[in-house]
């Protein structure tokens, strides 16, 4: 990549196929969920190489809370142990941590680690990285549906002067640039309740490589298909205007 490819300002993952990479080692489904832990540490290192400032990363989402209970805790387990071990790594990198989602279901001592997170990376400016967690695009909506209700009801808004700049800004990612680029990994083509309204004009990228294996040289391929796409946002591409 050169200087003058054009760059994402901010970069949404999927990071799937943990389960199905531990299969194929022959091991637990904790041990992928391990493998994956790195893979989110390449791949911010890769993220904020580029200078790209945000992130936003799919780390638990509402409906994992169906999966068998001893894999929730270890997946919370491993969670806040990565909240104890990365931070300072992170801080030190200059990167922002934010957590996205309701943290209602999560116990107070995971809910302290994130806070103590945001809190000690809230001054740095080289990327932000947006966590979700307990998260779901359906409830995103629902959650600043009902905070603009309150407002409405409360006077401190009129229902005519919602517009869809007014709405975004109580979604939880409100105060930060849509994504540019969605990359999901682990051959899936679904969005899976992801960022439902902030994706409306992403350039979407899909690969087969099993989370636990996307590299940094991953990263740079789904950067150099985001550069040759033609972003259009309803109007006329480059070509029909040249």
């Amino acid at each position: 990549m050169t200087a003058s490819t054009p760059l994402p300002r901010h970069v949404a993952i999927v990071m799937d196929g943990n389960g199905r990479w531990a299969a194929r080692q022959g091991k637990p489904r904790s041990h992928g969920h391990q493998a994956g832990s790195d893979a989110l540490r390449r791949a911010v290192e890769a993220i904020a190489r580029h200078g790209i400032p945000y992130m936003t990363v799919y780390a638990f989402s509402s409906e994992n809370w169906r999966r068998p209970a001893m894999e929730v805790k270890q997946l919370l387990e491993l969670f806040m142990r990565a909240l104890t071990r990365e931070v300072r790594e992170l801080d030190e990198h200059g990167v922002r941590i934010r957590f996205i989602g309701d943290r209602s279901a999560f116990n107070a001592a995971l809910r302290d680690g994130m806070r103590r997170a945001e809190k000690r990376t809230e001054n740095n400016q080289r990327l932000t990285l947006n966590v979700a967690v307990n998260y779901g695009g359906r409830a995103d909506i629902v959650r600043a549906a009902r905070r603009l209700a309150e407002s409405v009801r409360a006077g401190q808004l009129r229902s005519e002067e919602i517009d869809e700049s007014i709405f975004n800004q109580h979604l939880d990612l409100g105060d930060g640039p849509e994504p540019d680029l969605l990359i999901r990994t682990g051959g899936e083509r679904r969005l899976s309740n992801f960022l439902l309204w902030q994706l409306a004009y992403t350039e979407l990228y899909f690969t087969e490589v099993l989370w636990p294996d996307f590299s940094a040289e991953h990263v740079d391929e789904a950067l150099r298909d985001f550069a040759g796409r033609d972003r259009r946002f309803g109007g006329l591409g480059q070509v029909q205007n040249a």
